[in-house]
């Protein structure tokens, strides 16, 4: 059972390296059935938009987009949202680390009656790679950024990644 849990991850790890643009990873794990909006669109003093953060509280703690809400992804609850934001007009962006995770949360948000989605392209790392500051569970600037893994972050180009390392590597130190 070890030996096919490390196959696994070796092979799912050889995917994510294998992809060459953020373009070629988000086309190979969305189907676009939520619309993307930029990071440069959202900072935009002029949008006015309900953030969500669709990553874990370990990743959110370390750091996430000001004013963003976090409603997580394993444990995410439409009832929640439902009951903290019943206009379902409301212009609602979602992200995540790049937008895979975000975009399901979307869809939920859609099914649910939600009528104006959208996914941040990129997520926060992209939002982290343009310049756009993040603030950490103090509310204070960070450079640090959660990248889920060391495969994954590969795709954060600014500032501190933050992961937990895996057994193997932990052994190592």
């Amino acid at each position: 059972m070890k030996y096919v849990l490390i196959i696994l991850l070796t092979f799912f790890s050889s995917q994510v390296f294998a992809q060459k643009t953020l373009d070629d990873l988000l086309k190979k794990h969305n189907d676009n059935g939520v619309p993307y909006i930029s990071v440069e669109e959202l900072a935009m003093p002029k949008t006015k938009a309900i953030i969500l953060d669709s990553r874990e509280p370990k990743e959110y703690n370390v750091s996430h987009i000001k004013d963003a809400v976090l409603v997580g992804y394993d444990a995410f609850d439409i009832a929640s949202v439902e009951k903290q934001y019943p206009n379902k007009n409301e212009k609602i962006v979602v992200y995540c680390s790049l937008g895979i995770r975000s975009e399901t949360v979307g869809e939920k948000l859609k099914k649910a009656g939600y009528t104006r989605v959208f996914n941040l392209y990129g997520g926060i790392f992209e939002w982290k790679n343009k310049d756009f500051s993040v603030i950490d569970s103090e509310e204070k600037e960070t450079e640090k950024v959660h990248t889920f893994n060391k495969a994954w972050s590969k795709w954060l180009e600014k500032g501190k990644k933050v992961y937990e390392a895996d057994k193997k590597e932990e052994n190592k130190n």
